[in-house]
């Protein structure tokens, strides 16, 4: 333990983001860091808990509770508060292949969980965690580390997401030839293509580790298709052994059935900003391959990081209006009676997309709207899709719905009288989450699916029902957190690396 009275003495501080209605006017990351003395301050808040939370990575109510990486928090904290920070460094490596992921797009499950967090403010982990890593690349402290030997034992990994990365990571430190296939043009799954630039930059963040892991020894192909361009069954005759990484990638469609769901202008989430982040990175937005919301009255359905970033990307193009529906209801300010520490706290929360949409737009005087300095609108449900006489759509028909009024044996909620309202829109995009994975590398393979149509293997096991072919991330456990897929990516290199070799010293 550091300074005894360290969240006595210092209050939590977050560094502040650059202002709404200057950062949308560009593409770069928004976040700052704190001066090196605040964030020893931060650190200093942490007291090395008798029974810390913040790394115990469990599942409590179906959500994450504290870090599923089991980051080394207490250690790395303290080592800031006393300026160690190449240490600090070397512990956050000890756990977390990609602090410099995590540490900015991570929602931080781990201050959820912090034990302080039941009484005060949590401890600002996720901000020291990125300035620890942050310091580290700019200090020339992150280089290279190959292997001291190799094993001669050849690795496919399928897919190139923040599970597949730490596939690779391990394996490789394990001294096993590793090569990554990825089917879009650049390395980093969701990473490179999910995650809009301004919380992620992909050339100075996620191109920065993919070179380091080339120099340390690792072949990436980029643009290769397994079940496509290489038959999936073919990886088992070139390789010792395949790990699946293949992410969730099949976009739930709550509205299929919905009138009007076939009108020009209604996208998946996914379709919208890979395809803005591929024209940002080929051409600086030049090349026009992007669905453009300049000047078109934009709808978002569903909440969460995914309709955030949606709003955000709205925004920049210079939409005319926009307006993020949820279905659920609004959370509370605080945590409810039945949502305790340390289970993540489902409260109220403006992401970063909201506060520059509400910058950007007077909802007072938005027709409809409930929420002066908020897009969002909550419990509220599409009933239909309106369309011109030239099939684009025109408006959503929606309506009020009631939780508090669930139907017995049926929906949750119940629909409100007399509250059907139009809403002008020219672009609607559908941030519903995802079903699970593609099953074409599944079926040449002849790996089982388990009933929520994912590939089916055993958590900690991650093998599959052919031997030598295993899975995991999001294509395993179905859609979830960055630090889960990484979790699952450490995972699978250690058991793949025991089938490989007999036994293994992988974590």
């Amino acid at each position: 333990m550091g300074k005894p009275t360290g969240f006595k003495e210092f209050k939590r501080q977050l560094p502040l983001d650059r202002l709404p209605k200057l950062r949308v006017l560009d593409w770069k990351e928004f976040h700052e860091h704190l001066p090196e003395e605040e964030l020893q301050s931060q650190g200093a808040r942490c007291m090395d808990c008798g029974v810390p939370f913040c790394h115990t990575g469990t599942l409590i109510a179906g959500m994450a509770a504290g870090c599923p990486i089991n980051n080394l928090i207490p250690e790395w904290n303290d080592l800031v508060y006393h300026g160690h920070w190449r240490e600090a460094l070397d512990r956050l490596h000890k756990t977390n292949n990609f602090p410099e992921f995590t540490g900015r797009v991570c929602p931080a499950p781990c201050e959820g969980s912090c034990v302080l967090g039941i009484n005060e403010p949590p401890v600002t982990i996720k901000n020291i965690e990125v300035s620890i890593i942050d310091r580290g690349f700019a200090e020339g402290w992150v280089v290279p580390n190959p292997p001291p030997k190799r094993t001669g034992k050849k690795v496919a990994v399928v897919g190139s997401g923040p599970a597949g990365l730490a596939a690779a990571a391990q394996l490789n430190s394990a001294g096993h030839l590793v090569t990554v296939f990825e089917r879009a043009d650049r390395i980093g799954g969701l990473l490179m293509y999910g995650i809009p630039n301004m919380k992620l930059d992909k050339r100075e963040v996620v191109e920065r580790r993919v070179k380091l892991m080339e120099a340390e020894g690792i072949v990436f192909k980029t643009g290769v298709e397994i079940g496509k361009d290489i038959a999936a069954d073919q990886l088992k005759k070139e390789f010792d052994a395949v790990v699946l990484c293949t992410g969730a990638t099949v976009p739930n469609d709550f509205f299929a059935k919905t009138p009007g769901r076939h009108l020009k202008g209604i996208h998946f989430a996914m379709e919208f900003l890979h395809a803005n982040t591929k024209s940002l990175l080929d051409s600086g937005l030049e090349d026009g391959k992007y669905i453009s919301a300049k000047g078109k009255d934009v709808i978002v359905i569903g909440g969460g990081d995914t309709g955030t970033d949606c709003c955000g990307t709205s925004v920049r193009h210079g939409c005319n209006s926009l307006v993020n529906f949820e279905v659920v209801p609004q959370s509370p300010a605080e945590r409810a009676a039945n949502n305790p520490w340390p289970q993540w706290p489902k409260i109220y929360r403006k992401d970063y997309g909201h506060e520059e949409a509400a910058a950007r737009f007077d909802y007072a005087r938005m027709p409809g709207k409930t929420l002066a300095d908020d897009p969002r609108e909550y419990a509220i449900q599409t009933i239909e899709f309106l369309g011109d006489e030239n099939g684009n759509l025109r408006a959503l028909k929606t309506q009020r719905v009631d939780w508090s009024q669930p139907v017995a044996g049926g929906a949750m909620f119940t629909p409100v009288p007399d509250s059907i309202e139009e809403w002008p829109a020219q672009l609607c995009f559908l941030a519903l989450g995802f079903r699970g994975p593609e099953n074409t590398v599944a079926q040449q393979l002849g790996v089982e699916l388990d009933p929520r149509s994912n590939y089916k293997a055993v958590h900690e096991k991650y093998t599959t029902n052919v031997p030598g072919v295993f899975a995991a991330g999001d294509c395993r456990r179905g859609q979830s957190l960055i630090v889960w897929a990484i979790n699952e990516g450490r995972g699978v290199a250690r058991e793949c690396d025991r089938f490989l070799m007999g036994s293994t010293d992988l974590p």
